[in-house]
């Protein structure tokens, strides 16, 4: 099965019977393979639009996480016009479909947006993982409670080889970068049992 194609994402991250893969995989993405997130809920990843004239929003998978944050996460192996401007949008309406009508802005809870690309998207870093918040421009300070994060995982940049490989946070890059190619799963992921 290919993890890159919208399919096989799906089915290897969020069908029904792959929380506890989905769960090990944001932890390795997000938190560094802190085991920070214990449950998850996969929510339907499609956002009609509330407001007529808004455009519908396609993700390959939506799901709550601890502290009430939610993530989507996109699997994009072409790298078409306007994507990065793309990603803005999907994490900007996702943040803001939250809330009903008359509801305060004290409801609005945090939102990570991880994209994975086949295709090189920041050529001003050898980085294969790269993570943004805002900050003050000049101090560099963190706005508040991290509303809004953007993680992208560029899987050209990623180089390893398998017997390279020592911790979770590249094995699941080697993974989706590599599945297709795979008769059986390799013996050096034999431990990882999400894998």
């Amino acid at each position: 099965m290919n993890s890159k194609t919208e399919f096989g994402y799906k089915k290897i991250f969020a069908s029904p019977q792959s929380k506890d893969i989905l769960i090990s995989f944001l932890n390795a993405m997000l938190y560094g393979a802190e085991p920070t997130i214990e449950d998850l809920e996969i929510i339907d990843p499609y956002a009609a639009p509330s407001v007529t004239g808004l455009k519908d929003t396609y993700l390959d998978v939506k799901a709550k996480i601890t502290d009430n944050k939610t993530v989507i996460i996109e699997m994009q192996v072409i790298n078409v016009e306007a994507f990065t401007t793309r990603v803005v949008y999907n994490c900007a309406k996702t943040y803001a479909t939250q809330l009903r009508p008359r509801e305060g802005y004290s409801k609005l809870n945090p939102l990570i947006a991880l994209t994975i690309t086949d295709f090189i998207l920041f050529e001003n870093t050898e980085k294969f993982l790269t993570h943004f918040v805002f900050k003050e421009l000049q101090e560099n300070f963190e706005y508040y409670n991290r509303e809004i994060e953007l993680l992208f995982v560029e899987l050209p940049k990623f180089n390893q080889e398998l017997e390279h490989i020592e911790n979770l946070i590249p094995s699941w890059i080697y993974f989706i970068k590599n599945a297709s190619l795979f008769e059986e799963i390799p013996e050096k992921f034999a431990s990882m049992t999400e894998i």
